[in-house]
């Protein structure tokens, strides 16, 4: 099993967060089979490109809430992850609280 749990939405509160308050948050490692996916289709040329980061973030988007690990943004990151046999991945993790 890659992830913890697929899902197809964000179940928790808006964060409010932009792109610079996410870049000012420290990346650290996440394990892949901690995470829960936000998002349960992947567009196939997102993974298979290999400057996907040219214009984004270098690390994925990860939101902690009620102790789970939900990947935001960053699927493509984590696949790809994966399709190399690491199992962690370097996030940005925020706690959004209720």
């Amino acid at each position: 099993m890659i992830f913890k749990r697929v899902g197809s939405d964000r179940p928790y509160p808006d964060h409010g967060l932009g792109t610079k308050e996410w870049a000012s948050v420290p990346p650290r490692q996440v394990r892949l089979d901690e995470l829960v996916t936000t998002k349960d289709t992947l567009q196939l040329a997102a993974l298979l490109d290999e400057d996907s980061t040219f214009f984004g973030d270098l690390f994925a988007h990860v939101v902690l809430w009620r102790g789970d690990l939900y990947l935001e943004d960053g699927l493509h990151r984590a696949l790809r992850a994966a399709l190399q046999q690491r199992s962690v991945l370097h996030a940005r993790v925020v706690r959004v609280e209720d």
